[in-house]
């Protein structure tokens, strides 16, 4: 069954990706290999200190969102920008599906998914409807 529709929730040590339609809903969680890590700093060296995501990690994100139309990055910190990021960057065409990120704690997946919903049934009322030909 198609999944039109999908939620990301991210941070830093994993991804919840729900892939849903009217009827269905599919879930899948992705480790990170690598989560950030606090770096201490040294006098003198600019930097972050922070290190930056396994693009692995970005990579298997992305690849969970095949066959979704609109997708929406829903997360508690950083770690979601990287992803924009890093879809800007290397595909553009996955990046116009994302519909919004938006700030979010650690939300259950009842939750998440209720978001999710809630945030597709505002975007279709906005987008215009085509006329009859």
């Amino acid at each position: 069954m198609t999944h039109s529709h999908a939620i990301v929730w991210m941070d830093s040590k994993e991804a919840r990706i729900f892939r849903f339609n009217a009827v269905d809903v599919e879930q899948e969680t992705i480790k990170a290999h690598n989560p950030f890590r606090q770096v201490h700093h040294k006098a003198g060296v600019i930097g972050s200190g922070r290190q930056a995501l396994d693009v692995s990690f970005l990579d298997h994100i992305i690849d969970a969102l095949r066959g979704t139309t609109e997708w929406l990055l829903v997360g508690p910190a950083q770690a979601k920008l990287e992803l924009v990021r890093h879809v800007e960057k290397t595909m553009p065409w996955v990046h116009a599906k994302l519909v919004g990120v938006e700030t979010m704690d650690h939300p259950t997946d009842g939750e998440l998914l209720d978001q999710a919903r809630r945030a597709f049934k505002a975007i279709d009322r906005m987008q215009p409807v085509p006329p009859a030909g």
